[in-house]
Formats: structure tokens, sequence, C-alpha cells
């Protein structure tokens, strides 16, 4: 789950990390009202949950409250790498005269989390990744003994900094693992972490992403879980219904249990000449109300235009998918031709059950997919 940078930035907060001051706004007038509290050149930040949001215009300075009003009329309502702009972070504009690069984030291959440094700030870290990759400092940790502010300046010794620099960045980078680990954080980077004129240093921007699977720890992020702004309506709705669902860009619906078969079904029917128009998870022992759920979701997508349902049976009982098939035809008002490929516990039954209502099934992935493609 991936949080604003003002929800960002509020975490930071709560653990002593240094932010920008500034406010939340959601309307010109109140941008200029907040302007004017602080005082001097402001930054307007278009809170949407893209990167690169800068590059495409979504950040704007702004020299007085007046500008401040026009800039916000003009951000708000926009549309920013394909989000609408609904809110902004109005917060001061930072004289800063060093830029530094901080994250936290998980090393899938090592299985553990991993610690990036950077005295190469406000730049993407993948084009100093790639041109400089000797300015990038990297930690892994071990999780059984954590990641110490000894370990950060350690970490930063490999750079020129002076003894207080140093001493501030490692205690940031201590603070932002300790984040991570209390937050179940994914991802929290800090980019820029700008060095002001008084030698603070400062978390000019934030992100931070939140473990989906460890929400259930975190009630503080509960409202925030059950709709994101980057969800299409149809992933919001399924999320309500906890559905494992993504809207893709093609015309064919795509139903099966287990996410590694969902996605080879996809693969086969790209690599076959078909366009799959959505990715859903029955999961494993998945029960009728939920099979009916999901039938029912993809086919009120109005660019699908045929059904493909793939069971590989094990603790998923093929019987149960078909009644589930079955009630989600009989409650959908809306009809689309469904192939069904599906083997395993109670196939026979199943097949019976479907074949009842004039559905047939098929023994294969190939032969289903060429069926769907040829309806």
């Amino acid at each position: 789950m991936k949080l604003f940078e003002y929800e960002a930035k509020n975490i930071l907060k709560e653990y002593s990390i240094p932010v920008p001051e500034g406010s939340v706004i959601s309307n010109s007038n109140e941008a200029e009202v907040v302007a004017k509290y602080i005082g001097s050149p402001v930054a307007l930040k278009s809170q949407i949950l893209v990167s690169g949001r800068g590059k495409a215009g979504g950040i704007v300075f702004a020299n007085d409250a007046i500008e401040a009003k026009r800039v916000a009329s003009n951000l708000i309502g926009s549309n920013i790498k394909g989000s609408t702009v609904s809110s902004l972070l109005v917060e001061e504009k930072l004289d800063l005269v060093k830029q530094f690069y901080a994250s936290i984030t998980i090393d899938r291959q090592a299985r553990t989390y991993i610690v990036l440094a950077s005295t190469s700030g406000g730049v993407d870290i993948e084009e100093v990744a790639q041109t400089s990759p000797d300015k990038i400092s990297r930690y892994w940790v071990d999780p059984t003994t954590g990641f110490s502010k000894q370990d950060a300046i350690e970490m930063l010794s490999r750079f020129n900094l002076n003894e207080d620099d140093a001493s501030k960045f490692a205690s940031v980078i201590g603070t932002l693992y300790k984040i991570a680990m209390e937050c179940d954080a994914e991802l929290i980077e800090v980019n820029p972490l700008g060095k002001t004129s008084s030698g603070e240093l400062v978390a000019a921007d934030a992100r931070i992403i939140v473990d989906d699977n460890a929400l259930f720890r975190h009630p503080e992020f509960k409202d925030k879980s059950s709709h994101r702004v980057d969800d299409t309506p149809r992933e919001a709705e399924a999320r309500q219904q906890k559905l494992t669902y993504v809207d893709l860009d093609g015309d064919i619906g795509i139903i099966g249990n287990g996410a590694g078969l969902v996605m080879s079904t996809i693969d086969l029917v790209q690599l076959l000449g078909g366009r799959p128009g959505n990715f859903l998870d029955i999961g494993g022992g998945a029960q009728t109300e939920i099979i009916k759920k999901g039938l029912i979701l993809v086919m009120s997508k109005p660019e699908i235009r045929a059904v493909l349902v793939n069971i590989l049976g094990g603790i998923t009982r093929c019987d149960i998918v078909a009644q589930g098939i079955i009630e989600g035809l009989a409650k959908s008002s809306i009809k689309k031709p469904i192939v069904v490929r599906m083997m395993g516990t109670n196939e026979e039954k199943g097949a019976r059950i479907l074949h009842q209502a004039g559905i047939n099934t098929y023994p294969s992935m190939e032969e289903a997919i060429a069926e769907v493609l040829k309806v």
C-alpha cells in the first residue's frame, strides 16, 4: 500500500526526523492561506501515488501567497502521469546546500532488507547506480542482529563527510530502519535528504510503501487500505470484496486458482494471440460465493468479450467451482461466453454440473485457450 508524501512525512515526524513546514490543501483558497502562514516561497506538490511527478509538472514553486493560489488553481484537477490531482502539499521551499539519498527496501534475491545511502541525492537513484555506482553505499541487514547507528556510520565511512554530517546522516538512516520494521514497510525512501544552511538534515521528499500482508497489524492504515487512488473502480470494488484482481487492457477475462496458474494462463493467452483483460485469482480452497462474485465482476467489465476459467483442483474442488460459475451466471444480467478448463479434485462431478448447463470443459490449457479465442 503506497502512502502519499504527506502521510509518509507525518510518520517521519513521529520519529523525530525533520520535515519542511507545510499543510495539505484541496483548493486554491487554502493554498493561499497556508502560503501566507509560511511567509516565504513555497513548493506546491501534487499528492499522487506515482514517481517522477516533478519532471511531469506536478511540483511547482511560488514566491508568495497570491502566486501560490494561482498555481494551486492550475494543479488541482489536472492530470499528472495518468493520475488526477485532488490535493496538494504546500510547504516551505528549502534552501539546500547539499542533498543526500537514503532508503530501506527489500532485496528479494538476498531475502533480506538492504539499506542504501548516497551523497548524490535529488536525482533518480537508478541513474546514479548506472553512471556512478561507487556513489552508492549498500548494507545488507542480518535480520537476527538488525541495523544500528554504528552500522550506518560504517556504511557512510566511504564518503568524504565531516563528523557532524556523518553522525546526523547515520542517525536518520538508523531511524528509517526502525520505521521500516515497526510499519512493516517494503520501501522507505527519502530523496532528497537535504542539508540546510544551518546544518540541519531535512526530509524534503519521502515515499513509504507498506506490505499489504501486514495491514492487519496496522489499524491506522485501515481506512486507506480499502480504497487507493491508483485503483481502477473495478479494482477498488474487488478489494472491498476481498478478491485478488488487477485490470488489464485486453478483452479475454481470466479466472484461476493460484497466482502462478493465473499468470501462466495470461502468458499463454498472450502467446497464442489473445489479449488478457484482467488477472483474477480466487485462491486455494475457494468457496462458491467467491467464485460467483469473481465471475460477476469479470463479466461486468464492458471490454471483456469472453471468459476463460482455468482451475487446477487440489484443495480447490472442481464441483464447488462449477457451482459458483452456475450461480454467477444466474445472478448476472450480463451474459458472455465462458470456457472452462478444470482438472483435479472432483473433476468429473464439476464437469457434469457444467455440461448440464451447456458449458463445455477442456482437459488442457491449450485447448481451452484455442476455444476462447474462437468464441
